[in-house]
């Protein structure tokens, strides 16, 4: 066992007990939390795999501005905050016996592929490459996707001040 392999375990614990937590906690904004730790520790498996610029983006848009994005939706939304049961041993013992199950079998076949031969030059300049590929062959799709993201924040805060407006008729 080296550093390198502890350190991929460590990452890949993180990421999928974030993953678990996000789905099984109660509160919002809990969830957003276990989701950024979710987020920063794909990060850190992309830096182990010397791709420093999917790190990078990985942690500027997905722990920052996407994790920013559904804080705001929380806040800008009307929602009932009700008070769920608390989950039972059974459900807890089949969702932790589940991913144990699951663990075991990526494992296994993780540890059994066989990829081929490795390219040596591929961690070279690989931000460089990414920009040019983006802004050359897929400049209409990066546009595309900011136009998306511009219009989901539109909808969010229309979608809000609609509740404002009906929540101000309720009152009167």
């Amino acid at each position: 066992m080296n550093g390198e392999l502890i350190l991929f375990f460590i990452l890949a614990l993180v990421a999928i007990a974030s993953g678990v937590l996000m789905l099984n906690l109660t509160k919002v904004v809990h969830m957003v939390i276990a989701l950024v730790f979710t987020f920063l520790s794909i990060a850190g498996l992309y830096i182990m795999l010397s791709a420093e610029f999917l790190a990078f983006v990985q942690i500027l848009i997905y722990s920052g501005a996407i994790t920013i994005i559904m804080l705001f939706g929380i806040m800008l939304t009307r929602h009932d905050d009700k008070t769920e049961s608390k989950i039972g041993l059974p459900r807890l013992i089949m969702v932790l016996s589940g991913i144990g199950v699951f663990f075991v079998i990526m494992f296994f076949q993780i540890n059994d592929l066989s990829l081929g031969g490795q390219a040596e030059d591929l961690h070279i300049d690989n931000a460089e490459k990414i920009g040019i590929e983006l802004y050359s062959k897929y400049v209409i799709p990066f546009e595309l996707t900011s136009v998306l993201l511009l219009v989901a924040l539109v909808g969010a805060i229309v979608l809000a001040k609609r509740d404002d407006e009906k929540e101000a008729e309720d009152h009167e």
